[in-house]
């Protein structure tokens, strides 16, 4: 039977491309795979690949000749959890302070994990985990 190995692309959909980098990388340090007009792709861990779309400018069909990606969008606020180590959780909360980005919420899981829950320029609640939070990690 065929099974998923892992999530390989998580995508957000943003306001300004350039003030998104300048987020995610002076203040996340994630470093760019790709930038395009309409979007930016950053790598997560050597493991995961974080998409940022230009709010609208995916919704329709693009074809190349390397083929065609369906048209894609979405609107709201979503949220995306970063795995970090146990030791890295204070170093990431002084980065967070010195940039003046604001922990909105706390959390210690049962499992022994802890998070921190942030926004990122466009609201969207992002959040820095360390194992324990799921049974997977």
């Amino acid at each position: 039977m065929p099974k998923l190995d892992r999530i390989l692309e998580t995508a957000i959909y943003v306001d300004d491309l350039d003030r998104a980098a300048r987020f995610y990388e002076t203040v996340l340090l994630l470093a760019p795979l790709l930038k395009m007009e309409r979007l930016y792709a950053y790598d997560v861990g050597g493991a995961s690949v974080l998409l940022v779309f230009k709010q609208g400018a995916s919704d329709q069909d693009m074809t190349s000749s390397v083929g065609t990606i369906p048209g894609h969008d979405a609107s709201g606020r979503i949220h995306v959890a970063f795995a970090i180590g146990a030791a890295e959780l204070a170093e990431w909360e002084a980065r967070l302070a010195a940039h003046e980005v604001a922990v909105e919420g706390r959390t210690h899981w049962p499992a022994g994990g802890d998070s921190i829950y942030f926004r990122d320029p466009d609201g969207h609640m992002l959040e820095l985990a360390t194992p324990g939070l799921w049974r997977t990690y």
